[in-house]
């Protein structure tokens, strides 16, 4: 996958000046304070968030309890795709975790300036790509890999996460209890 990230990066400092120019002109620099929504349940996602810096979350409610689905940092895409796409309401909330800055832009912005350039038709498709492989990975890891693994592999890929993140979300996010994971925290030398 880390492939495919240099794929969207080479394309995205290819991007000519009008390009540049058309992409800027539909992005808009927001920022949210910690606990701020960017996306309620029930609500169509009519914007992609590209996080510039923080840490954000997805998660959806069951039966009154908080299921998060997405940890989400720096250089990551926020967006509850199927309404994004579909322009249905969605299932998802997208909360920050921190305070959190990100330039979001306009679905239908996008797509009308995505039919104009190319680059950003192409930039389009790679990025579902990579969504769509770091999803079939994530349902693999939780059905292969013991909770241990999982929580060992979100460390190494993130190591400041725990300072950042309530334990509550990173249990919920592994499909543990609070319990387990600290059960886990204890044998991990720090």
């Amino acid at each position: 996958m880390n492939e495919h990230l240099l794929k969207i990066n080479s394309i995205i400092e290819q991007l000519d000046g009008d390009t540049l120019s058309a992409l800027e002109a539909v992005s808009k620099i927001k920022t949210y304070k910690k606990g701020d929504f960017l996306l309620y349940q029930g609500e169509v996602c009519r914007y992609s968030f590209w996080i510039e810096s923080g840490i954000a979350r997805k998660f959806y409610l069951n039966e009154n309890k908080e299921l998060t689905t997405e940890l989400l940092f720096e250089n990551d895409l926020a967006v509850a795709f199927s309404s994004y796409v579909t322009q249905q309401p969605s299932q998802e909330f997208i909360q920050a975790v921190t305070d959190v800055r990100v330039s979001s832009i306009d679905n239908s912005s996008f797509q009308r300036i995505k039919g104009q350039f190319s680059a950003l038709m192409e930039l389009d498709l790679l990025m579902t790509e990579y969504y769509t492989m770091w999803l079939e990975k994530r349902l693999f890891d939780f059905h292969t890999l013991d909770a241990s693994t999982r929580y060992s592999q979100l460390l190494r890929d993130q190591p400041n996460m725990v300072q950042q993140v309530p334990l509550t979300y990173i249990a919920s996010y592994l499909g543990i209890s609070l319990e387990t994971l600290s059960r886990i925290r204890a044998k991990i030398k720090y």
